[in-house]
This record gives structure tokens, C-alpha cells and sequence, in this order.
């Protein structure tokens, strides 16, 4: 009987890492998507306000965008190389906010 409940406890673990392996996917693909975005709204600052009188406001502006995605990218990339890192190991530390204030800083500042 108790190898039985063993054999559930491991298989409940096992599902318990899965889910979370693909929590880590889903917040990387979100990540990923509203780096496109960025890219997407520069892309359509660049096609709008390029034939103004002043097409180098329309392009600094759209550089703005594309560096906040390229910021967006490198983060999602580490993130999710973190916390690929820590289900590895079977790590349960929690994860530092930190990273995620200063990304956060810069984007905002960049905008």
C-alpha cells in the first residue's frame, strides 16, 4: 500500500513540474509577443509619420521602440533561462523582483 502511495506522491510531483514548465513557456511566449509589439508599433510609427516634414522624429521615436524590444527580448531570454535553471536543479527559491523593477525602469524611461 505504501509503495502505491509513493508511486501517486512522484506522479503528482512530476505533473506539478510540468505545469510549471509550461507556465515558464507561456510567460516567455508573452514576454516574446509584447516584444513584437514594440516592433509592430515602430514598424507603424516608421510607415505613418516617415513622409512628414521631420522623418527623423518618425525614426528616433521608432528606434525607441525597437531598442524597448530588444530590452524585452534579452529579459524574456534570461528569465526564462532562470527559471529553466532552477526547475533543473529542483530549486524552490523564490525569484528576485529586482530585474524585473530595473526592465521595468528602463522601458518606461525609454518611452
Amino acid at each position: 500500500m505504501s509503495e502505491k502511495k509513493n508511486e501517486s506522491a512522484e506522479q503528482r510531483t512530476d505533473w506539478a513540474e510540468d505545469r510549471t514548465i509550461l507556465a515558464n513557456e507561456r510567460t516567455f511566449a508573452s514576454w516574446m509577443r509584447t516584444g513584437m509589439a514594440c516592433v509592430g508599433v515602430a514598424l507603424g510609427l516608421k510607415a505613418v509619420f516617415g513622409s512628414t516634414d521631420h522623418p527623423l522624429v518618425a525614426k528616433a521615436v521608432a528606434e525607441l521602440f525597437i531598442l524597448t524590444a530588444v530590452v524585452i527580448f534579452g529579459s524574456a531570454c534570461w528569465r526564462s533561462y532562470q527559471a529553466q535553471r532552477r526547475i533543473d536543479a529542483h530549486d524552490a527559491n523564490c525569484q528576485s523582483h529586482y530585474g524585473m523593477i530595473i526592465t521595468a525602469g528602463v522601458i518606461l524611461w525609454l518611452l
